[in-house]
């Protein structure tokens, strides 16, 4: 996540409650994108320090754990700097150019200078993000697939380019020829129908096999992973995307939450302060005085009760509001509350936080190094297959 200014309540409802249920069952890296966060505001990087500091608070309060995940700072990794050098060699320029969300970006942001390489080249540095930790899955919107796809892509450029050696082939069929002989035939019928026609329609149920067979060396796994689809060995793994399921959180103005809108409900967010902002949302247009019937449905104070009230409590609101026995300040009462609970538990979490600055610092430290062995481990990997050793 880019340290851009405080989290707000759409990033925990869409992103940070997911992240708290995958930390307890995959081996979860969380970084702060500090270099990402230059490439749209290189001229603000004063305020980068403070807003990481204060976004690792927020994930803390949110229920993030640096006993079940890895949280660390890009920065504090410099092999994600070198990886992206590497990488950058074999990317077309093309591939860069064509992903959607560069147009879109520009065309957004015109007040801003885009027109540096930072900018162009952020999802190949967002690659060597995801391809330095070997990751099987990135948790990610519809909106950044793209960029997953375009990873897999770069990975299999790399290992196509680097994971082959004079005898690539000669040491594929020697591992080929330990296979059962019906597993033999059915890799060299999906390989052929591969190669020739692009059906990969027996790929996966076959690497899913190639994986069962224990007799194979973990390398000559790898040779036939990457024979099967005409690549070299897998150097660098292809990550698959996962989709969240969370919906976007309205904001006040029942547009989805979000900083530049305005509409926003900061995490930590004091009580008074929660309470003032949802007296002045907007309602049903159609309820100009308190008499008058409502659709609830074209509430955005609705749309909040639904992800913070119970069944009885949204009944209530849907009864009251359209026979008018509830007036809009009646009904906003309960999401006041329900909303105030939950900032209390963030910022019961976040005051050891607050309290003891130097926590934080050894949280960054901590996962940093344990961020790096795993980076240095892939790099090293990078660097031998290339052929340039190591330093």
């Amino acid at each position: 996540m880019r340290p851009t200014g405080r989290l707000h309540l759409g990033h925990y409802h869409g992103v940070l409650k997911n992240w708290i249920e995958l930390q307890h069952r995959w081996d979860c890296f969380f970084f702060v994108a500090d270099w990402h966060a230059l490439t749209t505001d290189y001229q603000n990087s004063e305020l980068i320090a403070e807003y990481t500091r204060e976004m690792i608070i927020d994930w803390l309060a949110s229920g993030l754990s640096p006993q079940s995940c890895t949280i660390f700072v890009q920065s504090r990794v410099p092999e994600h700097a070198e990886l992206h050098v590497l990488l950058s060699m074999v990317t077309p320029l093309s591939w860069l150019e064509r992903v959607p969300s560069y147009k879109d970006t520009i065309k957004k942001l015109n007040d801003r200078d885009l027109n540096t390489y930072g900018f162009l080249g952020y999802p190949l540095l967002q690659a060597a993000d995801i391809l330095l930790y070997q990751a099987d899955t990135v948790p990610v919107g519809a909106d950044q697939v793209a960029h997953v796809e375009l990873t897999r892509e770069i990975a299999r450029t790399f290992n196509f380019a680097f994971g082959r050696g004079d005898d690539w082939e000669d040491l594929a069929f020697r591992a080929l020829s330990r296979l059962p002989k019906r597993l033999k035939q059915k890799y060299i019928e999906a390989r052929t129908q591969f190669i020739e026609q692009g059906l990969t329609d027996n790929i996966a149920r076959l690497q899913e096999q190639l994986k069962d067979q224990h007799y194979l060396t973990e390398d000559e796994t790898e040779r036939l992973l990457g024979y099967l689809e005409g690549v070299g060995r897998m150097i660098l793994s292809e990550p698959q995307a996962m989709l969240t399921d969370k919906p976007a959180l309205p904001g006040l103005d029942g547009e989805k939450m979000s900083k530049s809108y305005n509409n926003v409900i900061y995490l930590r967010e004091e009580s008074g302060q929660v309470e003032h902002k949802i007296r002045k949302m907007q309602t049903d247009p159609a309820r100009v005085r308190r008499s008058d019937p409502g659709d609830p449905k074209k509430c955005p104070v609705y749309a909040l009760h639904k992800v913070y009230s119970d069944s009885s409590t949204l009944n209530w609101v849907n009864s009251g509001c359209q026979s008018a026995r509830i007036g809009c300040l009646e009904c906003k009462g309960p999401l006041i509350d329900s909303i105030n609970k939950e900032q209390d538990q963030f910022k019961e979490r976040a005051a050891q936080y607050v309290e003891e600055p130097t926590v934080i610092s050894h949280i960054i430290s901590e996962g940093s190094e344990t961020a790096r062995v795993a980076a240095k481990e892939t790099l090293g990997e990078v660097r031998s297959a290339i052929g340039i050793g190591r330093r």
